[in-house]
Parts: structure tokens; C-alpha cells; sequence
């Protein structure tokens, strides 16, 4: 919790919440693929947990037994673990947040493993400062400017609870959030951007070619703790990587 929160006497409980599960449609078993000597969810949890603004990192599954192996690799990592709909994300977000005593809950998904810790401080930060008028804040609103694979969601517990509660379309719950930020005339929403418009770059992992590109980044550094600065570093002298999965299109929601 900020000190200047405390401070003001506001506490606020802002968690993550990572959604991870086996069952990908483009790429089955992703988030336990191995990088640099880790599996994927691994490498996306530790970097989450170092943003100072969280209370609390919480990995969010289904209840379906080919998860169970993310339940036991939460385990032994001592993270907290919440199980629910496959399908039906938007529950089990709310029913996570709910069982963590979520008021401010951070929309991370475990196939950024490249999630950078200063962007979500940022986004929280953007949220707190702006407290009694916001309900969503969101990298990629009005436009994106990051790369993809660093987004970051900041929503608060009630606008959240509106969503499930209202939402009745199954494809916009199985993503969470559009039923928020489509509806500015119902929720208050802020974005947070990049002066440099970097978005034509791809650091998620949603197919093979993704997890190709993820890797040369993270042989190149043997670790998990290297800045998104880094890495834009690392591409001006190899160019080359993003050509990897360039050709990859983000699926629709």
C-alpha cells in the first residue's frame, strides 16, 4: 500500500489478479512453456510482484483438472490461487476479487510475460490520484501506444460488480472488460500511453512465432528483471526479433 495513501487515511486493497490457463485455443500449455529456465506464469508473476503500488498478486484458473498443474505451481510457490469458470471470465475475476477483498483490482493475463512493473505502478498511481472520479483505467485506451503485451487494467471493485452483475453476453465476459470500457456513458474511464507510439509492436504470446520472439528476449537477458526500456534497447540491435511474429494478428473480441 502507498505510504501517501496511508497517509491520507484512504486504504484501498489493489490487487492482480492473472488469469492463466492450459486450455489455449492458439497455443495449448503456453503459460508452462519455459523461458530463460522458468515456466511462462512464472515469469509473468514475478515481474507483476514487483510493482510497489499491489497489495497482493493473485493467479485466477479454472476449475478444470488440466489446471490443476497451475494450482500446484502456485503452491509451491506460495501464490495464492482462486479456481473458476473456464469460459466465463468476468466470474472468476469477480469471484477472485471477492474472495481477496479486492476494492481496486488489476487486470493482468499470463501471456505477458514482458508486464512491466513501472507501467502498473503508473496505472494505479493514474487511478489513485483520480479516485472519486474513475472507474477503469487502461494502456490501452483511447488508443494503445505500448507494446502489446504490456497492458495493463486498473478497475474498481464496483464497476467490476456491475459488469458481472449486467453482462449478458458470453463473449464480452469471457474477455472481462468491454462491457466497461464500451460503455463510457455508464463508467468513468482514463488511459495512460507511451509518448512514442510503440504499439506495432507484438510481446504477447498467443502462438508459436510469440513464444519464439518472448524467448530471444529472454535468452538474452538469463533472467526476469529487465525494464521494457531494455528491451526496446535490445531490439534497435536486433531488429531482426521482431520479424518473428510480425505477421501475427491479434484475434478479435
Amino acid at each position: 500500500m502507498a505510504t501517501r495513501e496511508r497517509a491520507q487515511g484512504v486504504v484501498v486493497k489493489t490487487i492482480a489478479i492473472i488469469q492463466a490457463r492450459i486450455g489455449s485455443t492458439r497455443l495449448p500449455g503456453k503459460v508452462m512453456e519455459d523461458l530463460a529456465g522458468e515456466p511462462m506464469l512464472v515469469r509473468t508473476v514475478n515481474r507483476a510482484k514487483r510493482a510497489q503500488t499491489l497489495d497482493e498478486v493473485v493467479v485466477a484458473t479454472t476449475t478444470n483438472a488440466g489446471d490443476d498443474v497451475i494450482a500446484e505451481l502456485c503452491d509451491q510457490n506460495g501464490w495464492p490461487c482462486s479456481r473458476g469458470s473456464e469460459d466465463d471470465v468476468l466470474d472468476r475475476y469477480y469471484n477472485a476479487a471477492v474472495a481477496h477483498k479486492a476494492e481496486v483490482v488489476v487486470r493482468i493475463t499470463s501471456d505477458c510475460p514482458l508486464i512491466e512493473p513501472p507501467i502498473v505502478d503508473q496505472a494505479i498511481e493514474l487511478f489513485r490520484n483520480h479516485q472519486l472520479g474513475i472507474d477503469y483505467v487502461s494502456t490501452s485506451i483511447p488508443k494503445r501506444t505500448f507494446p502489446r503485451g504490456l497492458d495493463t487494467e486498473v478497475i474498481r471493485f464496483d464497476a467490476l460488480k456491475r459488469a458481472w452483475n449486467e453482462d449478458d453476453n458470453p463473449a464480452t465476459r469471457e474477455h472481462v472488460t468491454p462491457y466497461i470500457y464500451k460503455n463510457p456513458q455508464w463508467f468513468k474511464l482514463l488511459g495512460i500511453g507511451s509518448e512514442t507510439n510503440y504499439s506495432y509492436m507484438r510481446w504477447t504470446v498467443d502462438t508459436q512465432e510469440d513464444l519464439e520472439f518472448v524467448r530471444e528476449i529472454y535468452n538474452h537477458f538469463g533472467h526476469d528483471r529487465f525494464s521494457w526500456q531494455e528491451v526496446l534497447e535490445v531490439l534497435r540491435i536486433h531488429p531482426e526479433w521482431m520479424e518473428i511474429n510480425r505477421h501475427v494478428k491479434q484475434k478479435e473480441i
